[in-house]
């Protein structure tokens, strides 16, 4: 699994949890819909920064708490 896509699993889950929609995360973030569903689709080479913390801020949990998932080990991860 790529970065990308473990970040793109990683929201699913969350936004599944709280009972949030893509479409409520793009109001909170300020992301173009298109971006977020590139995002979510892991259809981008490298997400910035910028909107990650975005998204992770409106997630309302901190980037400990994001990152502290089993998909985000690295025997999962194919980084390049």
């Amino acid at each position: 699994m790529t970065l990308n896509e473990a970040f793109a699993v990683r929201v699913k889950e969350i936004l599944k949890e709280k009972k949030l929609t893509q479409y409520k995360l793009c109001q909170q973030t300020g992301l173009y819909p298109s971006t977020m569903n590139y995002i979510l689709h892991a259809k981008t080479k490298s997400s910035n920064f910028k909107s990650i913390a975005l998204i992770i801020r409106e997630l309302g949990i901190t980037m400990t708490e994001f990152f502290d998932s089993p998909v985000f080990d690295f025997d999962n991860l194919d980084i390049e």
